[in-house]
């Protein structure tokens, strides 16, 4: 029924179309004084052309259809992806960008040569319609304080700005679990964004036939359940409708630019590349790294020899907060409690190591 209300429709509009294009070539005979058919020729071009144009829309309606539906398809995709104050103040800019077109337009169309009129008054109107909707978008920030009759200091509108940048959260953040603590104690402020690729690895994870890999999945899906419910933050999940095989570092990436968000992770790689790409970006390792105990060389410390180090003759140990302990000839003190001396502290994204070498191999606490 609905099929057949549209080609019913398409067919009154061609046959309009025809009707219209009929007006024009008689207008266009006239004007060279030709008269193919004397006394009934502006009837007969508007039936022929009436007729033919209906037919030709009648029998292409559903091929019309279905482009018409693409486009819209298409045309809604794209729409979702902008935020809303975009599309409010495009549509702003569109109406004053067309009254300013009609404004002007309006001696031009009382032109003689109508073609010409018709010309220029399509051009004005594409032309003030463009720049209405690309004006109104850059200025909408302006054009908002002007809604609010108020205008926000600079400095203040900046900072708000700031607080209120979206964060994005990696799948590695997420796995890692200390984005709840973070988020709960106010580290991290909303809103909070979940990429739809993200959930999806994330699942892929939690049904993984490694056990491992599977407890690690559950972990983070569990993780974004106790943000969402537990914690007074905007969390929000993006619908992401490419289908595209891209991998997932850089859908965030690209993302993060589009959004004009933070990117919250603590993959080393992708702090590196987002760096390189001028994408924002929050590492939690930084973050740790950050609120752990200064350790300065010289310093001495009391450490438990716990293996082997990579090199000859060092031993490894470690801190209650997981840094690790590089001692060089620490080796014949595996098992064993002893004071070193710390000579460098190497910090990274990574992480931080710290080197250091036995004060006195006498003075050893077993």
């Amino acid at each position: 029924m609905l099929k057949r209300f549209f080609r019913g429709v398409l067919t009154l509009m061609g046959t309009g179309l025809g009707i219209g294009l009929g007006f024009l070539v008689n207008w266009f005979l006239e004007s060279f004084e030709l008269e193919l058919i004397p006394n009934v020729q502006e009837a007969a071009l508007l039936v022929a052309f009436a007729l033919i144009f209906g037919i030709i829309f009648f029998l292409m309606a559903n091929r019309i259809m279905k482009v018409v539906s693409a486009c819209l398809k298409w045309v809604e995709r794209k729409l979702s992806d902008v935020p809303a104050h975009d599309i409010f103040f495009g549509s702003l800019g569109l109406v004053i960008g067309l009254f300013i077109a009609f404004l002007i337009s309006s001696p031009i169309r009382d032109m003689r040569i109508k073609l010409v009129s018709i010309i220029l008054t399509l051009a004005i109107y594409m032309l003030f319609a463009y720049l209405g909707i690309n004006i109104a978008v850059k200025r909408r920030e302006e054009l908002a304080s002007l809604f609010l009759f108020r205008r926000q200091p600079q400095e203040k509108a900046d900072k708000k700005a700031g607080s209120r940048m979206a964060k994005i959260l990696d799948t590695s953040v997420i796995i890692d679990g200390r984005i709840f603590d973070i988020c709960r104690t106010g580290f991290i402020e909303g809103p909070i964004i979940i990429p739809s690729f993200v959930l999806e690895e994330l699942r892929h994870i939690a049904d993984s036939s490694d056990s491992l890999k599977r407890n690690r999945g559950r972990r983070g899906l569990d993780v974004l359940n106790r943000i969402q419910k537990e914690l007074d933050i905007e969390v929000g999940i993006y619908e992401d409708t490419s289908d595209d095989n891209t991998e997932v570092d850089v859908k965030l990436l690209k993302l993060g630019q589009k959004l004009g968000a933070k990117v919250v992770t603590n993959d080393y790689n992708l702090n590196k590349v987002a760096e390189f790409q001028g994408v924002a970006v929050l590492n939690i390792n930084d973050l740790a790294n950050a609120v752990k105990p200064v350790v300065l060389p010289g310093e001495e410390m009391l450490v438990q020899v716990i293996k082997d180090g990579k090199e000859t003759g060092q031993g490894v140990a470690y801190l209650d907060d997981g840094t690790m302990i590089v001692i060089d000839g620490g080796k014949k003190h595996v098992g064993q409690s002893i004071d070193v001396l710390v000579t460098s502290v190497l910090q990274t994204s990574a992480g931080r190591m710290i080197f250091a070498k036995p004060k006195d191999a006498d003075k050893i606490v077993s």
